[in-house]
């Protein structure tokens, strides 16, 4: 196999400084958005933001909802936009926030996402296996602090739940957090599955802190239970749509079948960054360590994996052929989905049909005929929780403070088995 070295500088700023930078985007989700802090704005123009422009939000969502083309720049953008409406309700409400702490929540949920791959979350652990994009949020927060002169300092300790005031942190991750207000909302409207609409002005409206906890006002219950309810609908209409899973499942084994060709010693084409971690066993040690590996994955993105399928398409090898040029025209394989577990017997015969039909070894049809589950939780009360507090002042977990007996169902986690294959094998 033939060793490659791989060269970079840092990235560097070449946009002049704006003097004004009490900037307003135009949303089409939230209206105006206005940036409020001189390092908010220089954070969103740096590369390693501006990089999230050319990540998907819903990585191949848009092969059955054609609209669902917006990414992790414009999520970021509304998350922070209602992590500042957020704090201003908690203020009204007499809890004391300071100017500094306000900003740096802000920071912290512009940034939550900053460390995601290609696809977002279809290609996680696929090209930087056991490093999680959280973790990697974290390094880039902290790379971002030295370069801005330790300004992120409690910003990070909020994104690390390590800051004194618990519901900052709630409010950047949680199972009621403004990247779940914003993402639903987003992702429902980009898509026109209405059932995903949540009311989420209004969940912020009623949002208050009790012993350093976030807690929703019993006034708001119901749209708690909307929102629980919109979450599980979300998950089975376009999170885990068949046809999504199919076609993300499909560009998953596209990339595991190069890297496999790689490893046998064949030339596969793909970007300078791409071919790095195709060549490279990079740990997250490496990506805190070495500010090379850190600086090329900043250069990876949507446009290296579909680039790459495009050479791939012509490919010597039959299987890396099939999967990207079924991915790229959409002639998706087939999926089917059921309560239980697919035999032994059905997922062996399947693939001996497709070793059959397109001339490949049967150790090779895993690549072609798959099994694997999905699981939809739209609500756990094993970790944090949400809280509901009563006119009382008593707290109670929505799971005990609803009257709706499908909130408690919800809570429990829904497993469906599904089996993929190219459709029409036998007419190969």
């Amino acid at each position: 196999m033939t060793c490659l070295t791989f060269s970079v500088g840092p990235i560097h700023y070449f946009r002049p400084m704006a003097d004004n930078k009490r900037k307003i985007f135009n949303d089409p989700v939230h209206g105006f958005i206005t940036i409020p802090h001189d390092i908010i704005f220089d954070i969103i123009e740096h590369p390693y933001f501006q990089r999230l422009r050319r990540i998907q939000q819903l990585g191949l969502s848009n092969y059955v909802y054609p609209g669902a083309n917006h990414t992790r720049f414009h999520h970021a953008l509304g998350a922070f936009h209602l992590m500042r409406q957020a704090v201003n309700i908690l203020k009204v409400k007499g809890h004391e926030i300071t100017s500094e702490e306000e900003c740096a929540a802000q920071i912290a949920i512009l940034l939550h996402d900053i460390g995601h791959g290609p696809y977002s979350h279809t290609l996680e652990n696929i090209l930087v296996p056991g490093v999680h994009h959280e973790e990697l949020s974290r390094i880039y927060m902290q790379r971002l602090n030295t370069h801005f002169g330790g300004k992120l300092g409690m910003a990070i300790e909020i994104f690390e739940g390590r800051y004194h005031k618990p519901f900052l942190h709630q409010l950047v991750s949680s199972q009621l957090d403004v990247d779940r207000l914003d993402y639903l909302t987003r992702d429902s409207f980009f898509t026109g599955v209405n059932e995903g609409v949540i009311s989420y002005d209004r969940i912020i409206e009623m949002m208050n802190v009790t012993d350093g906890q976030l807690v929703i006002e019993r006034k708001g219950i119901y749209s708690i239970e909307n929102f629980i309810i919109a979450r599980r609908l979300m998950y089975w209409q376009v999170y885990l749509h068949k046809t999504v899973v199919c076609v993300e499942n499909m560009l998953v084994r596209a990339l595991q079948r190069a890297q496999q060709l790689i490893g046998e010693g064949h030339k596969v084409e793909a970007s300078p960054a791409l071919n790095y971690f195709f060549h490279k066993s990079v740990t997250l040690r490496d990506f805190a360590e070495d500010q090379e590996v850190l600086e090329l994955y900043s250069r990876l993105d949507d446009m290296d994996i579909m680039s790459a399928l495009k050479y791939w398409r012509h490919s010597e090898d039959a299987i890396l052929r099939l999967l990207c040029a079924s991915i790229l025209d959409r002639r998706l394989f087939r999926i089917e989905m059921q309560a239980v577990a697919f035999s032994e017997e059905t997922v062996t015969a399947r693939r001996r049909e497709a070793a059959h039909e397109y001339g490949i070894t049967e150790s090779d049809a895993h690549y072609l005929v798959w099994t694997d589950t999905t699981i939809n939780h739209a609500y756990n009360p094993d970790e944090d929780r949400i809280n509901i507090l009563g006119a009382d002042g008593k707290v109670q977990d929505i799971t005990q403070a609803s009257d709706q007996l499908n909130i408690s169902g919800l809570s429990k986690p829904v497993i469906k088995h599904y089996i993929c294959y190219p459709k029409g094998m036998a007419k190969h």
